[in-house]
């Protein structure tokens, strides 16, 4: 197989009008005597991880975007094609404006997929276009029901810098099919697809696009390194099933910056797998960096550590970040037979409006994904930090619930302002099998978390994770 992707009828497509002006080479996958780079001369200017040498245009290989015509068959011949210049200075696959319907498919390395802005990737509702895959080994079984699961609709395993980006443009998941199905208990041995699976790979990113409506999660990195997620949009009704936002997953070294999501579940979930099959997989989640995320999510949480976090979560820092009309900031979610850990957590500088409760943590969130899970293993919470917080309209301030025997120690809570809603609990603060400190609470926090003498803040690391000082560099198409 060629290693190049120039193509010996290489020519230059005229320009046309895509919102800006565009510049793109028809690539057929046949040999060519020279190759041409992208340069700013084409028009729009993005930022990635790395830059492509060859590019290509998901219409050279037949696609039509009505909203219509399935492009199943020319997305997975482009993905295969330019896969061959990974050696070659990489590939990049251009989405044009227009409804481009499409099952799964899966990405290569030294890859980018860049969607414009008018540009809509559209998720076929036939089922025949998603394939079967195993579930994933710190599962044990799909995350809806026991057995396989289908492919995400942009899917990836065992890849080098992948990047995903545009300039704006959409992944329309058009889930309201899977949701329907889902609440009518028609998926009894299969789970319901993601909209971006990556899986075992390093240097990924994920930027500058809107997600919309996805079957079920939207953004799944999972074993994987060294991983940017920033300036999505994520948009999902806010009573729909299990649409999560952003799902890191036994990853290391992880970004998450600017992005905006309105979910039917967490705006963010830390996992890193599930009981024992988590305890045996045994990948943390760990160098974590949550901020400037505005969340929607009336039913669930900012960011949830958990439920699934039997591989451990830890050195997590979240901050700069607006929650409104949110069921919680930030929760804790496990149970006896998680094992695992969730420690060396911090967040400040948070803003909350409307708020069902501002602190949650929950020792009894018992689902298990069977019988087999050991009611000896018991998960370590520990060095908890939240300071420099504001939340106005609180129903309740704290929820903060650990396990008999097992308590959640090393809480700290400093600098925190919150004004209650007019309907307000009477009760504050419920506080049990917990241990800590607090400084600056309003209102008073409970006796289990006493008040420290002379002013104390909590926690938050004067360090980067590696991934923060990454330089993006300029690229074009």
């Amino acid at each position: 197989m060629e290693s190049s992707l120039r193509s010996r009828n290489l020519k230059m497509i005229r320009p046309k009008l895509f919102g800006a002006l565009v510049v793109v080479l028809a690539v057929s996958g046949f040999p060519a005597t020279e190759s041409r780079q992208p340069s700013a001369a084409a028009g729009i200017e993005y930022s990635a991880l790395n830059c492509r040498k060859h590019t290509a245009v998901i219409t050279d290989f037949g696609a039509v975007g009505d909203g219509k015509t399935s492009n199943t068959k020319a997305f997975r011949e482009a993905i295969t094609k330019l896969g061959q210049s990974a050696a070659d200075g990489g590939a990049q696959l251009v989405i044009p404006p227009g409804k481009w319907l499409t099952g799964s498919f899966n990405l290569t390395s030294h890859f980018t997929l860049f969607i414009q802005k008018g540009a809509t990737i559209l998720a076929s509702q036939d089922e025949s276009e998603w394939p079967v895959v195993a579930p994933l080994p710190s599962y044990g079984r799909g995350r809806d029901a026991p057995g396989p699961r289908f492919s995400s609709l942009i899917y990836g395993t065992n890849l080098t810098d992948v990047v995903i980006t545009g300039n704006n443009g959409t992944i329309d998941g058009q889930g309201k099919s899977w949701w329907v199905k889902f609440r009518n208990g028609e998926y009894k041995s299969i789970t319901r697809p993601y909209l971006i699976e990556i899986l075992f790979s390093d240097n990924v990113q994920i930027s500058d696009i809107t997600l919309i409506d996805s079957p079920s999660w939207n953004v799944h990195p999972v074993y994987c390194n060294n991983v940017i997620v920033k300036g999505l949009t994520i948009l999902a009704p806010i009573d729909s099933p299990n649409t999560d936002g952003i799902d890191p997953d036994s990853c290391k070294n992880t970004l998450i910056e600017d992005c905006y999501v309105v979910s039917g579940d967490d705006c963010i979930a830390v996992k890193s797998g599930w009981d024992q099959y988590g305890i045996q997989v045994g990948i943390p989640t760990q160098q974590l960096s949550i901020r400037r995320l505005t969340c929607i999510s009336p039913d669930s949480a900012g960011v949830a550590l958990g439920s699934e976090m039997s591989g451990g979560i830890k050195d997590v820092r979240i901050e700069d970040s607006t929650m409104i009309n949110t069921q919680s900031a930030i929760r804790i979610k496990t149970a006896v037979g998680r094992g695992g850990y969730v420690k060396d957590i911090f967040a400040r500088k948070i803003t909350m409006k409307t708020m069902k409760y501002v602190f949650w943590m929950s020792g009894a969130y018992n689902q298990h994904p069977d019988d087999k899970f050991d009611p000896k293993a018991l998960p370590v919470v520990t060095n908890i930090n939240y300071r420099d917080m504001t939340a106005e309209n609180v129903t309740m301030a704290a929820r903060l619930d650990g396990i008999e025997k097992d308590p959640f120690t090393g809480i700290c809570i400093s600098n925190v302002k919150m004004t209650l809603a007019p309907k307000a609990k009477d009760l504050q603060w419920n506080c049990t099998d917990v241990a800590g400190v607090s400084n600056r609470v309003e209102p008073p926090v409970c006796s289990l978390l006493p008040e420290k003498g002379s002013p104390m803040d909590c926690d938050f690391p004067a360090d980067k994770i590696p991934i923060e000082s990454v330089e993006l560099k300029k690229c074009y198409v």
